[in-house]
């Protein structure tokens, strides 16, 4: 007998909330690590936050240039805001990290990118980020790290309503309407928000004609977030987000003014229950999709891979002593692809059970799991990871970690049509990584964590001289990592470094589009009514090709930003974005044959002025 997700999810339904809706509002607690919510400093894993405070306070454009101001991350991008993204985490490339959605997948099922630049940090809430393998608790492609975005929700004793409009530079239009309830019991948040802009030319170098124009982007979204506690031991709850697109580009072989329309959608449905004083039970279903297709306005030629997931998930944390603690969970996911390219297969399932310990002491800390992995095109996958913590005194901890990853083919690799290279003989990617932290509370007000750590990664997917799959590579990535707050009065500051070394074990040669350092700068200053701030990340220089012929030159953003709180509800907010006009490129493209390559280019200085209005009802 075959069921649903909605029907297995019911059946399971007799399961109190893991993470209650105000959790989402703490930058010291971390949900995605665990699986549930649990305080930072309890966790071996290297993990950054940010919460909605945060997104205000820093106002990025993008989601992508949130998250890579977290040390060892790092974003490409082909030319502006709506161009395909890369995201790297530790060295590791983009199929190499799990990337979630109010717990669901979000990535497309043939190539395993994420495609974050089409989320709109005006939908989101939390952003998690975790460094480091973390296969044990989400399986495949947990490699490099996981990337948990929260949607926004409502805050208890929250009623109210909000209107924000912005315009900027090249045209650019930031819309956002939404509206939060939230009591002891119950929690409602419901936003609408729109993003326009007529953007800039993102190749001048080699293109000429139709592609010498501006490549526009658009995209609209919708968010919804409700939770309801039935009672003492009983909570439901609903996310759904929408995000539709579209996204110019330049590229002769397409057409004549080529685009790309992106849909992502994500729902999830969960029950919380505490069955007794020390269990608690979480069941989680959901339903993603990924719709990406591109054509031109001169041609009929339309391309296009629709993604799906159907997933559920039951987890159980259960308290055996005040000491131990035991979650076991069991994970099922179905995956889906649609084409007008004619892939071998189109679905398949994989499922997991999962078994992980916790030992809380006074000196020593321990971590233990395990993670039994089952899929229909490379049978079963194990996996594990080891981590103890010694609280040298009431402000410094050293942690030390073993985790191994692995990244299942994807539906490219191994069910691609005929002549593409496809290998249905594939074996999984394997990684092991070990690590060595030290956290410190320096003072009342200044905060450090640092990281050592080296992945080795191998059976590394790569095309052979025929360009047919194989696992033929192996790389290791060295790096080291430091991160510094510090808090004095109204001033807050962060510092957040990263060294790495990603390396081809055969060629020696660096792997593409990883820079060797990356460092950003955060500085603010709150008065009662208004604040300034200032922004800085540098990125060294990198190789936009494997074989490390191609260089992409290193650059420094200098940003500012400001904000104005006229009245209770009325707030107003400015920013400059790479003030100093810097020309820089995270990516290159090809023109002609035989191909010539030039650096795409990103905007050059931009500002932007808001206005927020959040009445209370």
């Amino acid at each position: 007998m075959k069921f649903s997700p909605l029907a297995l999810s019911i059946a399971l339904a007799p399961t109190l909330a893991q993470a209650t809706p105000d959790t989402y509002q703490l930058g010291e607690t971390v949900i995605t690590a665990n699986r549930s919510a649990q305080a930072r400093s309890d966790t071996p894993v290297a993990t950054t936050v940010f919460t909605r405070a945060d997104i205000e306070r820093l106002q990025p454009n993008s989601v992508l240039d949130l998250i890579a101001r977290a040390p060892g991350v790092q974003v490409t991008q082909s030319g502006g805001r709506g161009s395909l993204s890369s995201l790297f985490i530790r060295g590791t490339k983009t199929a190499q990290n799990v990337v979630l959605v109010d717990g669901q997948r979000i990535a497309d099922v043939s190539s395993g990118s994420p495609f974050l630049e089409l989320l709109d940090v005006g939908q989101i809430e939390r952003v998690e980020i975790l460094r480091g393998p973390r296969a044990t608790l989400y399986g495949s492609d947990a490699i490099g790290g996981v990337v948990q975005i929260f949607t926004r929700r409502a805050a208890r004793g929250e009623r109210r309503a909000r209107v924000q409009l912005g315009y900027g530079s090249n045209q650019t239009w930031e819309r956002s309407l939404g509206t939060s309830y939230g009591d002891q019991d119950t929690r409602f948040n419901l936003t609408a928000t729109s993003q326009e802009t007529a953007g800039f030319d993102r190749t001048t170098t080699l293109v000429a004609g139709a592609d010498d124009d501006r490549d526009a982007f658009r995209n609209h979204g919708l968010g919804l977030n409700a939770s309801q506690r039935l009672h003492d031991q009983v909570q439901v709850g609903l996310s759904a987000l929408y995000q539709k697109t579209e996204a110019e580009f330049d590229n002769d072989s397409t057409g004549a003014y080529p685009y790309s329309r992106s849909e992502l959608s994500s729902v999830s449905l969960f029950a919380d229950t505490q069955p007794t004083a020390d269990w608690n039970s979480r069941v989680e279903a959901g339903h993603s999709e990924n719709r990406y297709e591109t054509r031109a306005d001169d041609t009929d030629n339309l391309r296009y891979n629709y993604s799906y997931r159907d997933s559920v998930s039951w987890l159980n944390n259960l308290a055996l002593t005040d000491r131990h603690s035991v979650l076991l969970g069991a994970d099922w996911l179905e995956e889906r692809l649609s084409s007008n390219n004619a892939y071998v297969t189109t679905e398949r399932w994989n499922y997991g059970l999962i078994a992980q310990h916790q030992y809380h002491g006074e000196r020593v800390s321990t971590e233990l799991g395990f993670r039994h992995d089952k899929n229909r095109q490379f049978n079963t996958h194990n996996t594990f990871n080891a981590a103890a913590t010694l609280h040298v005194d009431a402000d410094n901890d050293i942690v030390l970690s073993y985790a191994e990853g692995f990244r299942a083919p994807s539906f490219q690799d191994i069910y691609a049509p005929a002549g593409w290279g496809a290998n249905p003989d594939l074996k999984p990617e394997e990684s092991r990584s070990i690590e060595l932290q030290w956290r410190s509370q320096l003072s009342a007000d200044t905060r450090l964590e640092a990281a050592l750590f080296q992945t080795r990664i191998s059976q590394a997917i790569v095309s052979d001289e025929n360009w047919v799959m194989q696992n033929l590579d192996s790389a290791t990535v060295r790096g080291f990592e430091a991160s510094v707050q510090h808090q004095m009065g109204n001033w807050s500051t962060s510092a957040n470094l990263a060294v790495i070394d990603p390396r081809d074990d055969k060629t020696d040669n660096q792997l593409n589009r990883r820079a060797k350092r990356t460092l950003s700068l955060d500085i603010d200053r709150q008065w009662e009514t208004y604040s300034l701030g200032a922004g800085w990340q540098g990125v060294s220089s990198s190789y936009d090709d494997a074989a490390n012929t191609r260089k992409l030159a290193g650059y420094g953003l200098l940003g500012l930003r400001a904000s104005w709180q006229a009245t209770p509800e009325l707030q107003v907010s400015a920013k400059v974005d790479n003030l100093l006009d810097k020309t820089y490129a995270r990516a290159q493209y090809s023109h002609g044959w035989p191909a010539s390559y030039a650096d795409y280019r990103e905007e050059g200085r931009t500002a932007l002025l808001s206005v927020t209005w959040t009445p209370a009802f």
